[in-house]
Parts: C-alpha cells; sequence; structure tokens
C-alpha cells in the first residue's frame, strides 16, 4: 500500500470529529507530513499520534478532510466502496419502502459528498466533494451492481451536481447524463399518491423524499377538513390530504412552474375535484385571509429554508416565527397546524422558541401531537449536525 500524507490535528481541535463527526476543517490542523494532491484519501492523527482515521482532502475548501473510515488500515478500494453501498441498500430496505427513497445520503452512509435518490427505475447522483468526484463513474456502476444483484434494474442515471456547494470544493456544476440518454419525465408513488418527476429541472434531485412519513401522518388528520397548503411546491402535502378524504384542499406556491406541476399531479391521482392550486405569495396571502374571516382545519407550512448559513440565523427566526404566526390566525379552534423548518442551523431548541413566540403573538395554545424529523432513508448521524436538519412539529390549535 503507497503511504499516505499524514495531517495531525492541533491539540484541543477535532472536538467534532471525537464526538462521530465526518468532517475536519482547516484551522483543525497543526501540520502535514508527505505528499498528496487535493481529492486523495490522506490520513489523519490527533496531535498526539493516534490515527482517528481517514478521508478525503481538498485544500480548496474550508472542509479540509471529508473522513472515509474511522480505521486507517482500511483502503478505499472498489471492495470497501461496494460494502459501504450494499450497506446503505440493506439499511433502506428494513427502514423504507424503496420504490423511491434516497440510496445513499453522504456522510450519514460513510460516503462522504454523494447522495444518490432512486425513483423507481431510474437514479439520480448528487456529487458534492472533490474526491467523490473523482470516482463518481466507478460509483455509478457499483450502485448499480449491488442493485443488479438484487434483481433491481436500473433504466438510467442522472447527475445533478449543480449546486453552489461545488463552488466551495472548486469543482465545475454538473447536470448531465451518466450513460445513455433516457426519458427525465418519471412517475413515481409514494404514499399511494402518485407524481410525476422531473429529475432534469426539479428541484434538488427532482422531489423532497425525506417528508415522505411525515406526508403519510399530516394525511392522517385531513380527513373531512378544509385545508391550505403553504409552500406547496408540486402538491405532495394537499395530496396526501385528498387522498385521505379531505373535504377541500388549497394548496398554494409562488412558483408558476411548481404550481402548473401540482395541478398535473392532482389530475394524475383524480382528485382535482377537491385539491385546487393558485400562484401566490404565502406572506401575503395569509395576512389577506385572515382579514377575510377565513378559518381552515388545517395548516400546513412547508417553507424552503430560511436560513442556509449560521450568519442569517436572526432573519430566518424573524421569518419563520412571522409565518406561523399568520397562518395561527386561519386556524379555526380545534384545528391543526403542521410546520417545519428543513435548514439543520436552525436547530430544533431554537425552532421550538420562534413557534411558541408566534403563539403568543397569535393568542392561541398549542397542544404538541407529535414531533417528527426527516425519513429514515435519510438518517441522522450522530456527531454529525448538518444531517439533522428536518424539524416538523404537528400542533392542535386549541
Amino acid at each position: 500500500m503507497t503511504e499516505r500524507a499524514q495531517f495531525v490535528l492541533r491539540k484541543g481541535a477535532g472536538r467534532s470529529l471525537k464526538a462521530g463527526g465526518s468532517w475536519v476543517y482547516d484551522n483543525e490542523i497543526e501540520h502535514i507530513s508527505g505528499e498528496y494532491e487535493n481529492g486523495g484519501v490522506v490520513d489523519v492523527l490527533d496531535f498526539d499520534g493516534y490515527p482517528m482515521g481517514s478521508g478525503f482532502v481538498n485544500d480548496n475548501s474550508a472542509i479540509r478532510i471529508r473522513m472515509l473510515s474511522r480505521d486507517p488500515s482500511e483502503v478505499p478500494d472498489d471492495d470497501f466502496f461496494r460494502s459501504r453501498i450494499k450497506a446503505a441498500w440493506d439499511y433502506r430496505k428494513k427502514v423504507i419502502d424503496t420504490s423511491s427513497c434516497r440510496l445513499v445520503f453522504g456522510e450519514a452512509d460513510g460516503l462522504p459528498g454523494l447522495v444518490v435518490d432512486k425513483y423507481e427505475d431510474v437514479l439520480v447522483m448528487q456529487v458534492s466533494a472533490l474526491g467523490m468526484d473523482r470516482i463518481k463513474a466507478r460509483m455509478a456502476d457499483l450502485v448499480r451492481e449491488v442493485l443488479g444483484e438484487d434483481g433491481v434494474s436500473i433504466r438510467g442515471i442522472y447527475e445533478r451536481s449543480d449546486g453552489k456547494y461545488r463552488d466551495q470544493e472548486g469543482i465545475p456544476r454538473v447536470s448531465a447524463f451518466m450513460g445513455d440518454k433516457f426519458d427525465t419525465s418519471v412517475i413515481i408513488t409514494e404514499n399511494n399518491v402518485k407524481y410525476y418527476v422531473d429529475i432534469e429541472k426539479g428541484q434538488k434531485t427532482g422531489f423532497f423524499l425525506d417528508q415522505k412519513l411525515n406526508r403519510a401522518a399530516v394525511g392522517k388528520l385531513a380527513e373531512g377538513s378544509t385545508v391550505l397548503d403553504c409552500f406547496t411546491h408540486t402538491g405532495s402535502f394537499a395530496l396526501n390530504c385528498g387522498r385521505c378524504g379531505a373535504k377541500s384542499v388549497l394548496g398554494v406556491d409562488a412558483s408558476a412552474d411548481a404550481v402548473s406541476m401540482a395541478r398535473k399531479n392532482a389530475e394524475l391521482n383524480g382528485l382535482s375535484g377537491t385539491v385546487s392550486f393558485m400562484q401566490d405569495n404565502v406572506l401575503d396571502l395569509l395576512p389577506k385571509l385572515a382579514r377575510e374571516g377565513a378559518q381552515y382545519d388545517m395548516v400546513i407550512l412547508d417553507p424552503p429554508a430560511f436560513t442556509k448559513s449560521r450568519n442569517s440565523i436572526k432573519a430566518a427566526m424573524k421569518g419563520y416565527r412571522e409565518i406561523n404566526m399568520k397562518a395561527l390566525r386561519v386556524i379555526r379552534p380545534g384545528g391543526f397546524l403542521a410546520t417545519c423548518s428543513c435548514s439543520h442551523f436552525m436547530d430544533l431548541q431554537a425552532f421550538t422558541a420562534v413557534i411558541s413566540q408566534a403563539a403568543a403573538s397569535a393568542h392561541r395554545r398549542l397542544r404538541q401531537v407529535e414531533l417528527r424529523t426527516q425519513a429514515p432513508d435519510h438518517p441522522v448521524l450522530w456527531g454529525s449536525d448538518e444531517t439533522f436538519y428536518l424539524k416538523f412539529y404537528i400542533f392542535q390549535v386549541i
């Protein structure tokens, strides 16, 4: 085995790593011995020489090393990556419906910088780290092989590595087929609801799979109810409510494209008579509905992340407080509020605090029904705070 370069941590550094985290930051490194190239694998040692493991290195990123293994003797070869992919797949088969699911969730599956989403017989890969980018074609082959061993045939793979995170790694953004071209409009079924998914042009990798079980939980409360689904995107919460017997559902989103797709999804499920959609700004619409005296049995708030950095948390808290306060004013007594935050920077304590403040401002009392998080195909790795991002409350308003 070729001897790897060694990165030695400063004394007192690496606290996140020692707590189970997966990243080593540039300001945690005391000194380096040996030669390496960006995107290669290096060893990490504590200040006293104790081996911490190995990972991908990139001098261009503030996250200098993304850990692959805690065993310094492991070699990141085909067998290593195949075993990680197989473990990820075996785990999903135990915890979730795998017809459409997140097959690989980066650091939480020991595969830093790699996300793989499965939409029926199509895969979408998202690569966010230089080291993983260098081997992504082989990773695609290994995923196919592992699924093929279970008799799962994959029609095609599309790469959606087109976010700003690539800039921080010093690698170009990519949105392209990995192999033969295929129809990128896919129909999936989740919770007995069908959706059109555009894996080439849709948000993220095409669909928000992480809310699968939360949609089902909300749907169970919707029978016979009037429902307002805010930030509906392509209508997933709204359609779950309609399928579960809601009296009427209105989905609202600022994006004309999202509303158009939501209407197609309603038609696909035969729910156009019950579930309708409109294009509007939720922050403007909610006060207007309140002035008109509108009252709903349920309001759902699934906004985009209000903060993507620690520097904007205060502004995000104000935003979450405002939308929850406005939503509470259009919920009848005894009705329900489902509300969430998808930013890992907005921790559970802060999110809980802003909801409490919103309830006080709206002069409403809340009875907690459930506290939920992302579906288990997006597992939370303790010590890696970035893997715990979705906080989802359901309240009864009394």
